[in-house]
C-alpha cells in the first residue's frame, strides 16, 4: 500500500482552540469538514495527545481559525510543534474571543467558526468532534492555506545532511538509527512511521 496517495487528498490548515476554566489552548489541525448545512455542522479531528483535545472534551466547545496563505512557519512551530502543557499558546499571537469566550486568531486567518461539540467519536489515535456552528465570520479576503501550499511555500526545505536515519516528511524531525520502529510516532508533529523517509 502506497500511503503517499493520501497526499493527493485536499486539506486546509487550521488552529483549533478551546477553553476550560481559565486554561486556553490551540493546536494545528488539517481535518475540518462541513458535514451538513442545515443545521450547520463541522467535523473536526484532533490528535488525542494534544491538550486541545482534552480541553474540548471537557468544555464541549471549539473555535476554528482558518489559516491564510500569509501564515508564517513560526505560527506552525508555535501551535504545532510544542505543547500547551508547558507554555501559553496565545501569548505571542493577536487573538479575539468568540461569543463562547474561545480564542481565535485575528492575524494570518481569513475566517473563524465558533462551535458547540455535540458528539465525540474515538478513532484510536484521534478524536472526531461533531460540532454545531453557533457563529462564524470572514476576517480577510486572503486565500485559505492548503496543506499543499504549506508544503510548497511555507515549510522550510530540508538541508542536505550527513545524518543517517529517517526524516519526518511532515515537520523534518530526524530519527537517528538504521531501522525505524514500525510503531514510531514523531515527537514533534505526532505523525506515524508511514510519514518518515530514509535519509540517503
Amino acid at each position: 500500500m502506497n500511503t503517499k496517495a493520501l497526499f493527493q487528498l485536499s486539506y486546509g490548515l487550521y488552529v483549533a482552540a478551546s477553553k476550560f476554566d481559565k486554561k486556553m489552548n490551540g493546536c494545528i489541525v488539517n481535518t475540518v469538514v462541513q458535514v451538513t448545512s442545515n443545521p450547520l455542522q463541522l467535523a473536526v479531528t484532533i490528535n488525542k495527545d494534544n491538550l486541545t483535545c482534552e480541553i474540548a472534551q471537557k468544555s464541549k466547545m471549539l473555535s476554528i481559525s482558518v489559516l491564510s496563505e500569509s501564515a508564517p512557519f513560526s505560527l506552525f512551530q508555535h501551535f504545532g510543534f510544542q505543547s500547551g502543557r508547558n507554555m501559553d499558546k496565545f501569548v505571542d499571537f493577536p487573538f479575539a474571543m468568540t461569543g463562547q469566550e474561545l480564542p481565535y486568531l485575528t492575524e494570518h486567518a481569513c475566517a473563524y467558526f465558533d462551535c458547540k461539540v455535540t458528539d465525540c467519536i474515538d478513532l484510536g489515535t484521534h478524536m472526531l468532534f461533531i460540532t454545531s456552528v453557533t457563529d462564524c465570520d470572514v476576517l480577510s479576503n486572503e486565500k485559505a492555506m492548503t496543506y499543499a501550499y504549506y508544503h510548497e511555500f511555507v515549510k522550510p526545505k530540508p538541508e542536505a545532511s550527513k545524518q543517517k536515519g529517517w526524516r519526518c516528511t511532515i515537520c523534518g524531525y530526524v530519527y537517528e538509527g538504521e531501522e525505524l520502529p514500525p510503531d514510531f510516532i514523531c515527537p514533534l508533529c505526532k505523525h506515524g512511521a508511514e510519514d518518515f523517509e530514509k535519509i540517503v
